[in-house]
Parts: C-alpha cells; sequence; structure tokens
C-alpha cells in the first residue's frame, strides 16, 4: 500500500517497509527544519554540556572533602577543605549560569524552527493544485497548521532542553560513576536490563497509541469545521442532534486513546522509580559491606549512591520527553505527508510568454479523468474565437465545468492540449495565466476585510479611483454608498452584510478591475432570486464586453447575451450554434428553452 504524500494516513498499523518509509519522510523533514539554525543548535550543545558536567561534578567534589579534606582539617590542615568547598561552590554558580543561558538560547532556537516550519506549510499548502483541496478536506488542513505543529512546537519547546540535559547527565553520571567505583557502576549496568525491555514496551505501544491520537484529533477538527461552515444547512435540516452524537462519539475515541496513552505511562513512570530505587538500594549494601572491611571511602560510597540516585532521575523527564516525542513524531508523520505532496498542475520550467492577447481557445484531442479513474472528457476539440462569447449549457455531469477548469488550468489534460492563442497552458506562467483568465464562480467568495479591499484583490495596486470605477461599470458603485461606511465597509467573512446578489457585483467588480482577456462565469448567477439576477444581468454585459468569455449556466436567461451556444452531453458535444438557430431547430437545446419558458408562465 502506498504511503506517498497523504495517503492512507489515517492508517494505523503499519508494516516494517512503511514504517521505514514514514520515518526517512519524517527524518528527512526534521534535518531541513533544523539546517537553518544549525550553528546555533552547536552553540546550544556546548553551552549545556559545560552545565551538565559541573552539575555532575559535585558528588565527585564531595567525596574529597569526605575522604581527603576533612581528615586533612582534622590534622589541622584546612587549605584543601576551603579549596574543595570554594570550588563546589564556583562550579554550582557557572552549572546555573550556563543552563540559564542554555534554556534562553534554546527557546530562541525551537521559536525560529517552528516560525519556519508554519510558514513552510501555509505556502506549501497554497501551493499545491486545486485536486488536493478537493480531497484533502479543509478540517485536515487546519489540523495540521494548529494541533500537530502544537504537539512539535511543545517537543521543542520543554522535551528538547529536557532530552539533551537528562541524556548528557547520564552519560556524564555513567563516566563518573566508572571512573569512581567500577563495582558500583556494574550493579547499575545490570539494571538496565530490566530497563531496556520495560523501555521497548512502552515505546512499541505508544507508537501506535499516539498514531491514533492524531488520527482521532483531526476527525474531531474536521467535523467541527464541517459543522461551522455549514451551519445554515444544519439549522434548515435540524441536524443538530445529529451532529452532536456524532461529535459525541469523536470526542470518546479521542478520550479513550488518550487515555491509554495515561495508561501505558502509568506503568512506565512508577517502573522507572521502582528500577531506581532498588538499583541504590544494591549500591547501598554492597557499598556499605566494603565500606566495613576498609576497601572503600565513606566519601566514594556517599558519591556512588547519590550518582546512583541522580542517575535516574532524567529518566522519569525522559519518559516525559518520550510522551511528547510520540505525539510530536505522530503529528511530523502527517506534516511530512502535506509537504510531500506535489502540485498536480507544476509551473513550466521554462514559461513562454504569450506575445498578444487575444483570447483564442483550443482543445486539440483532449482527453480528461479524474484520480477516481472515471474518464469525463473523451477526445474532445473544440474552438473559441477571441473576442466570442460562449454559453456551455447540458445536464449535470455533462463536462462543462471540467472544461473551465481545464481553461483556468486548475487541473491538466490526461491526453492532449489546451492552447490560450497558439500557447499551451502547460508552458504559460502561472502569474501569467492568471492575469489572462479569470473565473467567477458560484459562491462570490468575499475575504475579511473591507468592500474596496476585495475590489482591488483583481489588481493589488488599484487606486481608490479606479475601485470605483470598476463598481460602477458594473453597477455595484449605488449599493456600496448605501453601505454603512461605503467602500470601507468590512463584509465579515462570507459577506455577511451584503445580499447575495451584492456580492456577486463585488465578485464581478473585482473580474472588471483585473482586466483578463479571458473570463469564465461558473454558475455565477444560479444561486439568485430573479431579483437579483437582473441586478446582475445589466454588470454581466458590462463585464463581458471585448473579451472571451465562457459562461456555465443552467439558467437560460444569462445565456441570451452568448454569441454561440454549445451543449453537452457525457463529456460530448451534442450541438453548436447561435442561440437563436439553436431555438428555431428541434434538438434538445430548442427543448430546454421551451421548458424554461413554459416556466416562466
Amino acid at each position: 500500500m502506498s504511503m506517498q504524500g497523504v495517503q492512507n494516513e489515517e492508517k494505523i498499523h503499519l508494516n516494517k517497509e512503511e514504517q521505514k518509509r514514514i520515518r526517512q519522510r519524517s527524518l528527512k523533514l526534521l534535518g531541513e527544519i533544523v539546517k537553518p539554525v544549525r550553528a546555533r543548535l552547536f552553540v546550544s550543545l556546548a553551552l549545556v554540556i559545560t552545565s551538565q558536567a559541573l552539575r555532575v561534578a559535585g558528588p565527585w567534589i564531595i567525596a574529597l572533602i569526605l575522604d581527603q579534606a576533612l581528615p586533612d582539617a582534622m590534622s589541622g590542615n584546612f587549605n584543601t577543605l576551603y579549596m574543595l568547598v570554594g570550588v563546589y561552590f564556583g562550579a554550582s554558580i557557572l552549572s546555573g549560569i550556563t543552563i540559564a543561558f542554555f534554556l534562553r538560547f534554546a527557546a530562541k532556537v525551537s521559536q525560529d524552527v517552528m516560525f519556519g516550519l508554519r510558514k513552510r506549510l501555509f505556502r506549501h499548502t497554497q501551493k499545491l493544485s486545486v485536486e488536493f483541496h478537493e480531497t484533502y478536506t479543509s478540517g485536515r488542513v487546519i489540523a495540521r497548521q494548529t494541533s500537530d505543529l502544537d504537539s512539535i512546537k511543545e517537543l521543542l519547546d520543554s522535551g528538547g532542553n529536557e532530552m539533551v540535559s537528562g541524556i548528557l547527565y547520564m552519560l556524564f553520571t555513567a563516566i563518573a560513576l566508572v571512573t569512581l567505583d567500577p563495582s558500583s557502576f556494574m550493579i547499575m549496568l545490570v539494571s538496565f536490563i530490566p530497563l531496556f525491555f520495560l523501555t521497548r514496551w512502552f515505546q512499541r505501544n505508544t507508537r501506535i497509541n499516539y498514531r491514533k491520537t492524531r488520527v482521532a484529533s483531526a476527525k474531531l477538527i474536521v467535523h467541527f469545521v464541517e459543522t461551522m461552515t455549514g451551519i445554515r444547512a444544519v439549522k434548515a435540516f435540524r441536524k443538530e442532534k445529529r451532529n452532536q452524537d456524532t461529535y459525541g462519539e469523536l470526542v470518546e475515541d479521542y478520550r479513550s486513546v488518550n487515555a491509554k496513552v495515561i495508561q501505558l505511562f502509568g506503568i512506565y513512570d512508577p517502573g522507572l522509580i521502582m528500577i531506581g530505587n532498588i538499583t541504590v538500594a544494591f549500591v547501598l549494601l554492597w557499598g556499605g559491606f566494603r565500606v566495613l572491611e576498609g576497601d572503600l571511602g565513606i566519601g566514594v560510597l556517599i558519591s556512588c549512591i547519590l550518582y546512583a540516585r541522580s542517575f535516574y532521575d532524567p529518566m522519569e523527564n525522559l519518559a516525559m520527553f518520550y510522551n511528547a516525542y510520540q505525539s510530536a513524531n505522530s503529528a511530523l508523520e502527517k506534516i511530512s505527508g502535506v509537504l510531500e505532496e506535489e502540485p498536480s498542475v507544476p509551473e513550466p520550467q521554462k514559461p513562454v510568454s504569450l506575445a498578444h492577447r487575444r483570447g483564442k481557445i483550443n482543445f486539440q484531442n483532449v482527453q480528461f479523468a479524474y484520480s477516481n479513474g472515471k474518464v469525463v472528457l473523451p477526445n474532445f476539440d473544440l474552438e473559441i474565437k477571441a473576442g466570442q462569447t460562449v454559453a456551455l449549457v447540458g445536464t449535470t455531469g455533462a463536462g462543462k465545468s471540467t472544461l473551465a477548469k481545464l481553461i483556468s488550468r486548475f487541473y491538466d489534460p490526461s491526453q492532449g492540449r489546451v492552447e490560450l492563442d497558439g500557447v499551451n497552458l502547460r508552458e504559460i506562467s502561472d502569474d501569467e495565466l492568471r492575469e489572462t483568465v479569470v473565473m467567477v464562480t458560484q459562491e462570490a467568495y468575499l475575504f475579511s476585510g473591507t468592500v474596496g479591499e476585495n475590489i482591488a484583490l483583481g489588481k493589488p495596486t488599484a487606486s481608490q479611483e479606479e475601485i470605483e470605477s470598476a463598481a460602477k461599470a458594473v453597477g455595484a458603485h449605488e449599493f456600496i454608498l448605501s453601505l454603512p461606511d461605503g467602500y470601507a465597509t468590512d463584509v465579515n467573512k462570507r459577506g455577511g452584510r451584503v445580499s447575495a446578489g451584492q456580492r456577486q457585483l463585488i465578485s464581478f467588480a473585482r473580474a472588471f478591475i483585473a482586466d483578463p482577456t479571458v473570463l469564465i462565469l461558473d454558475e455565477a448567477t444560479s444561486s439568485l432570486d430573479i431579483p437579483s439576477e437582473r441586478m446582475v444581468q445589466k454588470g454581466l454585459q458590462t463585464l463581458l464586453a471585448g473579451r472571451t468569455a465562457i459562461i456555465i449556466a443552467h439558467r437560460l436567461s444569462t445565456v441570451s447575451i452568448a454569441d454561440r451556444v454549445i451543449v453537452m452531453e457525457h463529456g460530448k458535444i451534442i450541438e453548436d450554434d447561435t442561440p437563436a438557430k439553436l431555438i428555431a431547430g428541434t434538438g434538445k437545446f430548442a427543448k430546454m428553452h421551451k421548458a424554461w419558458r413554459d416556466s416562466l408562465v
């Protein structure tokens, strides 16, 4: 089963090959995000090595004080005692200073890493083609940008510091113990056997359960986003109870998975404490016998006990780190999958510029199928002359919107080529294509901001005068002035302060100010009532003048302004002529037109 990109990202149980594939992908991403801060990481490492070495030196100095300095002091020589106490005091202060610098430095590095990763994920998600966003829900995208990134941030902010400090402290403690008393170190070494099996068991079980938590978390967010996005439909169909029940089940799944993780941690942490206590007891017992026999100094025994006890202290923090690590690792798997996705419509390596933008469109032997394999356009040919207004009509699923997506290059044909003014769309840069071809959809989406800012999206450098001229051209100026703050009115999300017809007029003004060579209207008036449609019609005529236009519409009132009507069925053209000739005939369009006229009576 393929694990490329986001494919099968909700799969919990992976075979060895799949685990290896995901691990390599995650490590590659980790290396990429750490690379810009590598130099600062080495500085952080130097600081923490110094601080932990000084910290570990404490018990060793205590052993020297007890076994050498105190006997000398009892003989009247206090110099050694003063010197060792001063060294102990200096090491403690220097250790605290270096660890403080390390924590501040590491926090700055962590923030920079997260800043870069957030920007990269956002930039890459925007870069991905429409095909990706039509299959990968917005809820999952939000989960990647929020809960997954937060898991990684938690690891970097605290877990990473604890891990590095803990591992170095344990390493230096082991070195000090084996140097000070090898036999005590051997006792501690034996304790590694149960420690290894306990840690291995914990690792294996938490990996699976943390993968489950990321999947459960994403499902929660997806359901929440879908509910809030479609809140009108939820209320209209009284779906609140069903949504609440579904959400309750998802919350229970998330709680259950997290409870299992907590249970695992509840076994692992006490297990570490028990192994540590038993180890200290054996070191104390064995060292006590040797002190009685005169083979070991009391200072060395106390130091060995301190080392054995403190050796296991970081293990508890490491368990907490592993807790955060497994969560962050699962999140990194998901994020690396998104970042591994490549746009299905790539930017041309050597773009060809449009010498003369006229708006002539050619479909040459085009075949197209979506990712599910269903062929929508089989061997399709079409020529649209520059400046022509063409209406595409037909039943749902006939391929009309697919044509619009191909002209906009939201998708590339599976076979054949689509040309604009004689140039293959695959060879035109995205920037130039977006300037040349603009699509106005059924949902006239208005972004947060003012009316003027929404119109200026079509031309970011537009002056206020140009914005108002565009609005006047499509008949939107009067109603905009009637808004509370005119062009400075905040439309809120989805244009909450304006009607559907007004939103559409704003979108027309946005398209007008962009001044494209080719304009596509994909069901742009289908959601409007009759009065709103009449309000939009005048603006529509101004918008279409002097440019190539493709109108996709079920309402035949919109089709009347077209120079040419193309009737499609099952991805093929079954009729193609002027509106008047098709109406006068006996074909499908004539029947559709008659049915529409009858519906108006």
